[in-house]
């Protein structure tokens, strides 16, 4: 198979219609925004239905951690209950943040408004630093004023029940951001996890209690604290790294170079790039073509290598090719 841009033998019939020697090219289908955007919205809106789920769990488990509190006459699980309560609030502000990602592009924003969702990414990340501050501080508090925490079949069973519930979602959650590359529905697994490490805390506490060494309830709390704390670090650090256009994305350079140079009329390729997250990546790349070529042919090229890479390259929203004349050598 002869290489694109090969000069073909006078006689020959040229392969383009129009009479230029570049083989004809298949008709582009250009992947359009909108089709792009119907398939994020199908996204979108499985992530929102699993936010509300997850919501109607942590109210489920906020409930039953009041209920048998309050039957029990545990003060301390009572005021679980309205952490757990509290904590609901992240999955309340994914469903919004999703809510308002998905509107359309307007005269204000021209690229969408897909980075509300990270926007709802560090409103969660700052949720975690203030559950490890407030864990921290209790710590602080027993260890200065130790308190005997209630201790009772009913509370055990409750925590143990509650955590394994926690442990379940968070899993289920975090699996499915990550097929669905969902940045903060991710995050939000991380939150979730942070009530499973709260639940070990108060499990641990009861254990040491009952082992006689009350002192290490404390130090069991400043031990998760600082844990929660690296966890909502992390998120706001991924978050930072969306909003500061860091290119940590699944480009793979070998993928795109494939589907490049595969496309009948390239001769080369540089400065490719992407930005974004990755459900939603923007990118450009400079292309070389043949300089003898008609510019509405050179244009049908890179509209075919804008279609490849988009149908090949995962969470690819936008690309921008810029065409440029193969230099002589």
């Amino acid at each position: 198979m002869e290489r694109a841009g090969a000069r073909a033998p006078e006689n020959d019939v040229p392969a383009g219609c129009d009479g230029s020697l570049e083989p004809e090219l298949e008709k582009p289908r250009r992947v359009s925004g909108t089709e792009f955007e119907h398939r994020r919205f199908e996204v979108r809106v499985r992530v929102q239905r699993i936010f509300i789920f997850v919501l109607a769990l942590n109210l489920f488990v906020a409930l039953a951690k009041a209920v048998f509190g309050i039957l029990a006459g545990s003060v301390s699980m009572v005021a679980d209950a309205f952490h757990s309560g509290f904590d609901s609030f992240s999955n309340v502000v994914g469903i919004i943040a999703l809510y308002f990602a998905g509107k359309p592009p307007d005269q204000e924003h021209p690229y969408g408004h897909g980075k509300i969702e990270t926007l709802g990414t560090l409103v969660i990340g700052a949720m975690l630093l203030l559950t490890a501050a407030g864990i921290l501080y209790e710590g602080y508090r027993r260890l200065v004023e130790p308190v005997a925490p209630d201790i009772t079949a009913v509370t055990v069973g409750v925590m143990v029940g509650t955590l394994a519930v926690n442990l379940a979602v968070s899993t289920y959650e975090r699996r499915k951001g990550e097929e669905y590359r969902s940045q903060i529905l991710v995050a939000d697994s991380q939150h979730t996890r942070s009530d499973v490490f709260v639940s070990l805390a108060v499990l641990g506490g009861f254990l040491a209690v009952r082992l006689g060494y009350s002192e290490a309830d404390p130090v069991i709390a400043f031990a998760i604290g600082l844990l929660i704390a690296r966890m909502g670090v992390r998120v706001l650090y991924d978050a930072a790294r969306v909003l500061t256009d860091t290119m940590n994305l699944p480009c793979d350079p070998a993928l795109v170079e494939a589907v490049v140079m595969d496309t009948p009329g390239v001769t080369g390729y540089h400065d490719f790039r992407c930005r974004g997250k990755p459900d939603e990546i923007l990118a450009d790349i400079h292309i070389t073509v043949d300089p003898a070529l008609p510019v509405s042919r050179a244009h049908e090229i890179s509209d075919e290598v804008e279609r490849r890479l988009k149908e090949t390259v995962p969470g690819l929203a936008e690309v921008v090719v810029h065409i440029e004349p193969e230099k002589s050598s």
